[in-house]
This record gives C-alpha cells, sequence and structure tokens, in this order.
C-alpha cells in the first residue's frame, strides 16, 4: 500500500529544502501527470501545469484541459497554462527536415520543446521541474525521450508501477476518463497507443515481465528494455589515467 501523504511531503520537503518557491509539471491528460500534478497541488506550494499541445489529437488535448480545470477548481494554488508549441515545432521541423529527416526523432524532438519550456517556467518563477516518469517507464524498460521527459528535477513516482500509479489517481478521484483512457505518449499525429509501440504489450505485462523471468512476456520486455539501457545507466565518462 503506497503512502500518498509521504509522497506529498517528500515533494514538498525537497523543494522547502532547496529553497524552491514553486512546482511545475507538464500535464498531457494521462494518468502519471494527473496524478504527480495533483500530488504536487496538495503540497500548498505554487503549482504550475502546462498544457502544450504540438500538432496535438483533440481527444488528447481535451483530457488535458479537463485535468487542468480540475485542478483549478480543486486548489487555489495551482496556475494553468495553455501553450501552443505547433509553431515552434513547425520552425525546427522545416530547418531539419530535407537533411536529417527521422519520425522517431522528430517525435522526442516535440518532448524536448515540451521539456524545455517547463524549465523556462521554472526559471521564472523560482521552482522545480516535478516529473511523471512511472517505475516501468524509467527503469524497465527506458520509454522515454531523454533530455525529454526525462530532463527533471525530481521524479516522485519513479518506483512506483503503473499498476500503483492507477490505484493512487482513483483514490485522489482524477477524472474517470484519464483513468480509463489509453496510456499514449502524446507524440504521435497518429495517436499510437503506448502499447502500439511496446510490441502490444500492456502495462500489466510489462510489469509482470519485470519481476518474473519466467514469465512468457519476458523476451518482448528485453527486447525492448536493451535497446534502451543506454538511457538508464549514467553517461559514459573517459576516465584520465592518475600518475
Amino acid at each position: 500500500m503506497i503512502d500518498i501523504e509521504k509522497i506529498i511531503n517528500w515533494i514538498k520537503e525537497y523543494a522547502i529544502t532547496n529553497n524552491r518557491k514553486s512546482l511545475v509539471i507538464g500535464i498531457s491528460g494521462g494518468i502519471d501527470s494527473a496524478v504527480v500534478s495533483t500530488l504536487c497541488a496538495k503540497t500548498n506550494l505554487s503549482v504550475h501545469v502546462a498544457s502544450m499541445p504540438i500538432k496535438q489529437l483533440k481527444t488528447q488535448h481535451d483530457l488535458s484541459m479537463a485535468h487542468g480545470k480540475w485542478l483549478l477548481k480543486k486548489y487555489s494554488n495551482v496556475t494553468h497554462h495553455i501553450i501552443d508549441l505547433s509553431k515552434t515545432y513547425d520552425t525546427f521541423y522545416t530547418l531539419m527536415k530535407n537533411k536529417f529527416n527521422s519520425e522517431h526523432s522528430f517525435a522526442n524532438t516535440k518532448s524536448r520543446i515540451r521539456m524545455i519550456t517547463l524549465h523556462q517556467i521554472s526559471g521564472a518563477t523560482d521552482g522545480i521541474v516535478v516529473g511523471t516518469g512511472n517505475k516501468v517507464e524509467d527503469f524497465g524498460i527506458g520509454f522515454y525521450t531523454k533530455y525529454g521527459d526525462g530532463g527533471v528535477d525530481i521524479s516522485p513516482i519513479a518506483d512506483l508501477m503503473k499498476s500503483e500509479v492507477w490505484n493512487i489517481g482513483k483514490k485522489l478521484g482524477i477524472l474517470q476518463e484519464i483513468i480509463d483512457a489509453p496510456p499514449t505518449d502524446g507524440l504521435w499525429e497518429d495517436g499510437r497507443t503506448d502499447s502500439d509501440q511496446l510490441d502490444g504489450l500492456t502495462y500489466e505485462q510489462l510489469e509482470d515481465a519485470m519481476e518474473n523471468p519466467n514469465s512468457k512476456h519476458f523476451r518482448k520486455y528485453s527486447e525492448i528494455r536493451n535497446p534502451n539501457l543506454h538511457k538508464m545507466n549514467p553517461i559514459p565518462i573517459f576516465k584520465k589515467q592518475k600518475n
């Protein structure tokens, strides 16, 4: 059983200890960012949440907006920013598409543009950027963008399985449509889900493989995980020889 109050206090204590005045979170309309932003709101610190559409499917953006409105209604310490980054992305795309055209890289660019935006808000409000990655994504299969959604200051749910995040979401009263929505990173204009990108595996199956090497899903899990180990391992550093 996850102690929700301990997570809230952990976030608050870190911010206060480091003389930070605000918490900054990107809200995508997914369960992870909905839970993290709500936990942050419960600290009573100043919270800035940002909806940052980049050629977003309307259904995804609608969920982000609905969660932002829900937060504003419940917590007076929350400010909701709507920042459309589509033109920013278009400028970058136009500059790079002819010589460096890669659909996957452009998807990651969307995540990195969003992270730059969150750090700009953070820098202007003496804040910290709060991560929304869970344990399956961050330490299981490396399902995040390096220096994108991985470029955060603290990670309050990175030791929680996706199923645990869903359970916390239910306890926090997160909007049912967010709890029920198929998980997606929101980086693809065709609306592909996480399962579409993960060889058809669900988070339940990924969790089974993480905890059980004899799982029938372990082979697929390993095939997804191994190419992403560079994200989870420390950056290699050349060590000079000591005299």
